[in-house]
């Protein structure tokens, strides 16, 4: 089942190919024009342009061989050599009669399914998450969702940091703060008592300002460091409880989101791999020597700028950021062995992911182009910079979550709804505004850019927001309840208003909305797919009273339009992470 825009494409490619020219000439998109046409081509001003002829000469050889296409109602030439196409009203039901009997309510699905792996969360032990998480973790789990719903098998790791000199300055810390966590550290004995997050998240930032300082630190921190990674169970047992800790407050702040991972591995879980790598890079010859370090040089010929090799192996002999990157996509590779590994990570990371990628293809633990590194901007606060609390200080996920919810509470009185819900139901529905408000307002953007935060416009039941498309769907709902509270039924649609056509086509673009996802591995594609089936919605719900309807067979085919258009929205954006209520 495809859908128009491709079928129309494939039947205007072959009306250039009839006339000796490139199919590819065939591309059909949109109507800028909705007024005139449904779609339109412009391949005649680029084919003309190869073979040296009129542009309008080519248009309406092109219309010759499409006039008698049944599905068309009308084909014309517009302008230059525009094509303009409109469907005819048999054309558009028979798909919306498709995409109403779909299970997948018209959503394609991946050819030649994958193993990919989405690498996004990037949590650190002992610090609680803040606002520069939200995107990684929102655009991640889209994507792991959107890739899984088309027919790939997809595993989620939230890619623990849970190693290195981060963990000695913890250790050190805590066993300068209390006596008995000495105690569990150098004699292991004793319980681990009081020792939570908050204590965590105060000692982490005090330790390595101090370590900056104090060098007599900084050196307990290192050799810390290496006695942990040697084995010495008492820092192993304090290790084990910071992880621990950490992992519970993390999974509580993910939850919230609606974030979920298959795997929380760690640095640690490719620590034991080091050694093993480092044989392979000295095996292959790409392990060199540079000022007592060990080094892989990964410039190639051609590139436009130099860049610094992976270092692995320190002047001090310690393993570093990129030596346990490259260790874990030796792990990954055993253990999943993906043919594509997606890393969701601030887009100033993108010179260390290409160290890191290009080492990896040298290595040969991954095939060329198989590692791709998904950077984004930064959310912002109204100062266009990092969003940051009124003190200047970096704000919690928890903190941004529970500004989200009573802000959605105090919308939900605004607007006079949820009234009638139990205080439960009501809790549970401003919780799914929230999330709406947070995940559209970061989604509907592409993952590139970087975004102004503004809570009170993006908790808005009006505009372009995750509440106004909860309120959509939730009158979609309440619409169909009271159809069926009346005993009717949806039944075969029937295309004819404009209102319905407009519906029909965007019903339609799921598909394009899909595929243009998942190539580019963009959400805001689905986002703005959402939106405009709102939008067609809200415009035929005007112009269609579905239970007003004059005949029972109009209102059985606008009832299964409504219908149809619901799992449509509900598919899409659950995919984007965000659930909806039954009731406002």
């Amino acid at each position: 089942m495809s859908d128009l825009k491709r079928v129309l494409g494939e039947a205007v490619g072959a009306a250039f190919a009839a006339e000796g020219l490139s199919a590819d000439h065939g591309r059909v998109t949109v109507s800028d024009r909705p007024d005139l046409a449904d779609f339109q081509s412009n391949g005649a001003l680029a084919a003309a342009k190869a073979a040296g002829r009129n542009p309008r000469e080519i248009a309406a050889k092109v219309v010759e061989h499409l006039k008698s296409d049944p599905r068309l109602a009308s084909i014309e030439i517009a302008g230059p050599g525009f094509v303009n196409m409109r469907l005819t009203g048999e054309a558009l039901t028979e798909r919306a009669r498709q995409i109403a009997a779909d299970p997948r309510a018209g959503a394609p699905a991946v050819e030649q399914p994958r193993r990919v792996l989405v690498d996004y969360g990037g949590p650190n032990v002992a610090k609680p998450m803040h606002v520069g998480h939200l995107r990684s973790s929102i655009i991640g789990e889209s994507l792991k969702r959107l890739f899984r719903f088309l027919g790939d098998e997809v595993v989620g790791d939230a890619h623990f940091g849970d190693w290195g000199f981060q963990m000695g300055l913890l250790i050190v810390a805590a066993s300068d703060e209390n006596p008995a966590w000495a105690r569990v550290a150098e004699q292991d004995e004793g319980e681990i008592e009081d020792l939570g997050l908050d204590v965590l998240d105060r000692l982490y930032p005090m330790a390595a300002g101090r370590a900056k300082e104090d060098k007599d630190y900084r050196d307990r921190a290192r050799r810390a460091t290496a006695e942990l990674q040697s084995g010495k169970p008492g820092y192993l047992r304090l290790w084990r409880h910071f992880v621990e800790v950490s992992r519970t407050a993390l999974k509580r702040e993910f939850a919230a989101l609606g974030v979920e991972f298959d795997l929380w591995k760690g640095e640690s879980d490719a620590d034991p791999l080091i050694p093993q790598m480092v044989e392979d890079l000295k095996a292959k010859g790409l392990l060199v020597e540079d000022q007592g370090a060990q080094i892989v040089r990964i410039n190639r010929e051609g590139d436009k700028r130099e860049l610094p090799p992976l270092l692995v192996i320190s002047s001090e002999g310690s393993a570093m950021y990129g030596t346990t990157d490259l260790a874990t996509v030796l792990d990954r590779r055993r253990s999943f062995d993906p043919h594509l590994i997606l890393y969701v990570v601030d887009q100033r990371q993108a010179d260390h992911f290409e160290q890191v990628f290009r080492a990896s293809y040298l290595v040969g633990y991954a095939e060329e182009g198989s590692l791709e590194h998904l950077g984004f901007g930064t959310m912002n606060g109204p100062d266009g910079k990092p969003f940051k609390t009124r003190e200047g200080g970096v704000l919690k996920l928890h903190d941004l979550i529970e500004m989200a919810r009573e802000k959605a509470r105090q919308r939900l009185h605004e607007a006079g709804l949820g009234a009638e819900l139990s205080p439960e139901d009501f809790e549970g529905t401003a919780d799914k505004v929230a999330v709406a408000a947070i995940k559209f307002a970061d989604l509907q953007n592409f993952r590139g850019t970087s975004y102004i935060f503004d809570l009170d416009r993006f908790t808005s039941f009006e505009g372009k927001t995750g509440p106004y498309l909860l309120y959509q769907s939730v009158r979609i709902k309440s619409l169909l309840r009271k159809a069926e509270g009346e005993g009717h039924a949806a039944g075969p649609i029937v295309i004819d208003e404009a209102a319905e056509r407009e519906l029909a086509l965007t019903l339609d673009a799921i598909d394009a909305a899909m595929t243009e996802a998942y190539a580019k591995r963009a959400p805001n594609f689905l986002a703005e797919h959402a939106y405009r089936l709102s939008q067609s919605f809200s415009k035929f719900y005007a112009a269609c009273p579905v239970l007003a309807a004059p005949t029972p067979q109009l209102r059985a085919s606008l009832l299964a339009l409504a219908q149809t258009t619901l799992r449509q929205m509900e598919t899409v954006l659950a995919l984007l992470g965000i659930a909806t209520p039954e009731r406002m």
